[in-house]
């Protein structure tokens, strides 16, 4: 990726006094929950930079790049996956691709999102409307990457995500992004937060241990319904960023009840691993009818853009 370089002086000052962009992944409930808090006001405002979004594209787009690097969490071993949400609406769409080492880029379908009249609020609904999703995961060894499909149903990229995991693979999971933009339209601040409910198996319960169901059952609702209710009262996660609130404050304050333990911190980049030479390369296995087309009809030098980063690539005729 041909990194940009973020220009407003006055942005990079302020983005400069904030805690660096992280990744907590913690476990609460003896074990029963996961969950993940990212700061990603520097990803947002590089992933702004490489594809030079407005400011309702960068609140689309910067709320899914987010979601998908809390996806992170979930990857096992070395594992590649695509997130496509494909839309009927004015904004059409995204890809989001995230790798298990640790870069998310990402594409909106259109660059510009018709806007008819002044924005009230943030609600997205209205610019995202029907569709599907689709989540492609591709693992080490495997020949072909699992696939799963299913409608939208929120109109809202971070519940529809969560909604993914409810009919696909049945598990309880929330997720919840903010974005905080000055009077100017700048990013300030940004982030979000993943929680997932592990099986049963898991935590502190002994095998073999007998086990009343109806009461387990009763004290799960319970666990969760509270869970459910701290999540929802977590504070707009873009303004606590914007303002230097740290990751810790919100884990152990917000979960306190819970008993939550960070078990790691992970590095979390805008990035792609696109490059010259594999665009030269991919030109250099043409066909040579259509080698030959590009060199005579094409200016020079050629001028590829990578759609996953915004990366302009320009490779003289004569290379190729």
């Amino acid at each position: 990726m041909i990194k940009q370089e973020i220009k407003d002086a006055e942005l990079k000052e302020k983005i400069s006094k904030l805690p660096k962009d992280d990744m907590a992944v913690f476990v609460m409930a003896d074990g029963r929950i996961r969950g993940a808090l990212f700061h990603g006001t520097r990803f947002v405002n590089q992933m702004r930079a490489q594809h030079n979004t407005g400011i309702l594209e960068t609140m689309v787009l910067g709320q899914a790049s987010l979601c998908g690097a809390l996806l992170l969490p979930t990857m096992k071993g070395k594992e590649h996956l695509t997130w496509r949400y494909e839309v009927a609406g004015p904004a059409q769409g995204f890809s989001v691709d995230v790798d298990s080492t640790g870069y998310v880029r990402s594409c909106l379908f259109t660059d510009h999102i018709p806007v008819d009249k002044p924005l009230e609020n943030w609600n997205l609904a209205p610019f995202l409307g029907e569709g599907t999703m689709t989540i492609s995961t591709l693992r080490e060894n495997d020949k072909e990457p699992q696939q799963s499909t299913v409608s939208i149903s929120n109109k809202n990229i971070a519940q529809d995500l969560a909604w993914y995991f409810h009919q696909s693979e049945q598990v309880n999971t929330a997720f919840n992004t903010g974005i905080q933009m000055d009077e100017k339209g700048r990013v300030i601040g940004a982030g979000g937060m993943f929680l997932q409910v592990l099986p049963e198996t898991g935590g502190t319960k002994k095998l073999g241990s007998q086990i009343n169901t109806s009461a387990n059952k009763k004290n799960d609702d319970e666990l969760l319904e509270k869970v459910e209710l701290a999540f929802r009262t977590a504070p707009s996660l873009g303004q606590w960023f914007s303002e230097g609130g740290s990751i810790e404050d919100i884990v152990y304050g917000l979960f306190r009840e819970f008993k939550p333990s960070i078990a790691l911190h992970r590095d979390v980049r805008y990035d792609c691993p696109c490059n010259k030479d594999y665009y030269l390369n991919y030109l250099r296995h043409l066909p040579k009818s259509e080698l030959d087309e590009i060199k005579k009809t094409c200016p020079d030098p050629l001028e590829i853009v990578c759609q996953n980063c915004g990366s302009v690539y320009r490779i003289p005729l004569g290379e190729i």
